[in-house]
C-alpha cells in the first residue's frame, strides 16, 4: 500500500464519527469538500513555475511568489477565507513538483479548527516530487478548539535527489474560554515512501478524555506541540545554489552533519523541549518541539528550517515566511 493509500485511511475512532450525521450540510458536501492541486515544474536554471492548478471553496490561489533567496523558488500561499474548519470539513491538497523543480507552500495565517457536536473535520495533504526537486510544506499552526476532532494526514511519494521539508504546529487551547487540551480527538500523521519502501510513519495522536496529555508520557508540562519532517533519501542532492559549502559539482546533505547542525542550533534555547532523530536508510531527519507558547515552538522550528535551508539550498530561511 502506497504512503498516500496508509496516510489517507482512517484510524478506527474516526471510521466511528464518520457515521454521525449532520444537521446542516452532509460532510464532504458542497462548500466542505476543499480541494487544492497544484504542480510545479523547472527548466534548467531558470525559476519554477506554476503550470496547473486548481482550487476548490474553501481554497484559494492568487499565484505564486518569487521573494525567496533561494533561486529558482516558486512560493505559493492557500488562502482559506471561509473563517476555518468546522464538522463535516474534508479538505485536500495535492501537490508535485517535477524534476528539480524548488517550491514552498504554505498558509495565509493558522488554521482554526473549530468545536463539534457531531462527525469530525479531515486535512489532508498528498506530496510527490520528482528527482532533484526540492518542496517545502510549511503551513500555519493547526488550532483546535474544544470538543472538536481533528485528523490530518501527510503523504510523501519521494524520488532520488529529492529534499521534502513538512511542519506542523499544534495549538491545543482554542480561541475560546476553556482549559488546554479539550478537544474531542486530534490526530497528525505523517508518512514517507521511498522507492516503493515506507521509510517514516508517524503519528501524534491525542484524546484528553482517555489520556490526559500532560501526562509525563506524553507532553508533560507542554502546552504546544511542533514536529519538522526533513526527508532526503539517501543523503544528497545538488546544490546549484551557491550556497556556502557548494562545489562545481555538487554537495552532499550529510545528514548526521544536519542532526547535529540543528541540535546545536535548538541547544541554547530555554524555551522549548526539542528533540531530534534520523530516520533509517538515511531518509531523513525528525524534529519533536514542546513548549508553552505558540511563538516559541514556532520561533524554535524556524531555526531547524534555516539550518535544513543552509544545507540543501545554501540560503537561510526566507524573511517575510513566518517560520
Amino acid at each position: 500500500m502506497s504512503a498516500a493509500a496508509n496516510a489517507a485511511r482512517l484510524p478506527p475512532a474516526f471510521e466511528a464519527y464518520a457515521d454521525e450525521s449532520l444537521a446542516q450540510a452532509p460532510a464532504g458536501g458542497p462548500g466542505k469538500n476543499g480541494l487544492l492541486e497544484a504542480t510545479f515544474a523547472r527548466s534548467g536554471e531558470g525559476p519554477t513555475r506554476l503550470i496547473r492548478d486548481r482550487a476548490a471553496v474553501p481554497y484559494h490561489l492568487t499565484g505564486t511568489l518569487e521573494t525567496d533567496p533561494a533561486p529558482g523558488l516558486a512560493t505559493v500561499v492557500a488562502q482559506e477565507p471561509t473563517g476555518g474548519v468546522v464538522q463535516g470539513d474534508r479538505h485536500r491538497m495535492a501537490v508535485d513538483a517535477r524534476a528539480g523543480a524548488r517550491a514552498h507552500v504554505t498558509t495565509q495565517s493558522a488554521t482554526t479548527v473549530h468545536s463539534m457536536d457531531a462527525n469530525y473535520a479531515h486535512l489532508d495533504a498528498s506530496l510527490r516530487v520528482e528527482a532533484g526537486s526540492h518542496l517545502e510544506y510549511v503551513p500555519g499552526p493547526t488550532i483546535v478548539n474544544e470538543d472538536a476532532r481533528c485528523l490530518q494526514t501527510v503523504s510523501v511519494d519521494l524520488a532520488s535527489d529529492t529534499v521534502v521539508v513538512v511542519a506542523d504546529v499544534l495549538v491545543p487551547d482554542g480561541l475560546s474560554d476553556h482549559d488546554p487540551f479539550s478537544f474531542e480527538h486530534y490526530h497528525a500523521r505523517v508518512e514517507a515512501e521511498y522507492d516503493g519502501r515506507l521509510v517514516c510513519a508517524d503519528a501524534v495522536d491525542l484524546r484528553p478524555d482517555e489520556r490526559d496529555p500532560r501526562d509525563p508520557a506524553s507532553v508533560g508540562e507542554y502546552g504546544v506541540v511542533g514536529s519538522l519532517y526533513v526527508f532526503a533519501p539517501g543523503g544528497d542532492r545538488d546544490d546549484d545554489g551557491g550556497g556556502a559549502g557548494a562545489t562545481a559539482d555538487s554537495s552532499r546533505t550529510d545528514l548526521e552533519s544536519l542532526v547535529e547542525a540543528i541540535r546545536n542550533r535548538l541547544a541554547d534555547r530555554e524555551d522549548v523541549a526539542a528533540g531530534v532523530s534520523q530516520l533509517p536508510a538515511d531518509a531523513g531527519a525528525i524534529v519533536r518541539l514542546l513548549g508553552h507558547r505558540q511563538t516559541d515552538v514556532t520561533g524554535a522550528l524556524r531555526g531547524a528550517w534555516d539550518e535544513t535551508r543552509r544545507a540543501t539550498l545554501g540560503v537561510g530561511a526566507p524573511a517575510d515566511r513566518r517560520y
